[in-house]
């Protein structure tokens, strides 16, 4: 009888570490890279700095550690992309300032490359009076 009861103790003993392993893995399995890409200003002047920030977050953590951070910068409709590797500045955000000479419509993906995922949000801003736009 006392075989029969240290066997299901152990059963149970295991079931229940097997199901605490389970939810903790559920838990980490919930979390994604998550991108937010902002510009400020979305329309400015011609030399006028814009500001982009992107705040990277994997579930509820700061991404400090990035293994790739970049902005992809071009003019619409134009086959010259300008892309720069940016830095972490605090916090799990990552920006750049830059000034533009050129007036028209422009668009930016911030490529992030964290916790074995990729994120590539996409923003429009304008310098300047707008242009053509590309298709959306």
């Amino acid at each position: 009888m006392k075989k029969i009861w240290l066997l299901l103790f152990s059963v149970l003993l295991l079931t229940a570490c097997g199901t605490k392993s389970t939810s903790e893995k559920a838990d980490e399995e919930l979390a994604y890279l998550d991108v937010k890409l902002t510009i400020n200003p979305e329309s400015a002047k011609i030399n006028e700095p814009v500001r982009f920030q992107a705040k990277v977050m994997y579930g509820d953590k700061s991404v400090k550690d990035a293994d790739e951070v970049s902005f992809e910068i071009w003019r619409s409709l134009s086959d010259k992309h300008e892309k720069i590797a940016i830095q972490h500045s605090k916090d799990g955000i990552y920006e750049l300032e830059k000034n533009f000479t050129e007036e028209g419509t422009y668009y930016v993906y911030a490529h992030v490359t964290a916790e074995g995922m990729h994120s590539m949000p996409k923003k429009e801003f304008v310098i300047g009076q707008p242009s053509e736009p590309e298709e959306k």
